[in-house]
């Protein structure tokens, strides 16, 4: 099984397969009817002093 990271402004390619958002918020400037994603897995994120270290 093969597993590429994709940033979430990228477009959806037909050959992504199974997409995944991994973010615990919903990312900025992206409307929810315009993103391509199977899953929105809020339990596999970073915690939020992890994210909040990077920001």
């Amino acid at each position: 099984m093969r597993i590429q990271c994709k940033r979430v402004y990228f477009p959806a390619e037909k050959d992504d397969g199974y997409r995944v958002l991994v973010d615990r918020l919903w990312p900025r400037g992206i409307k929810k009817s315009a993103l391509v994603y199977d899953e929105w897995n809020k339990a596999i994120t970073p915690s939020t002093e992890l994210r909040k270290a990077f920001h």
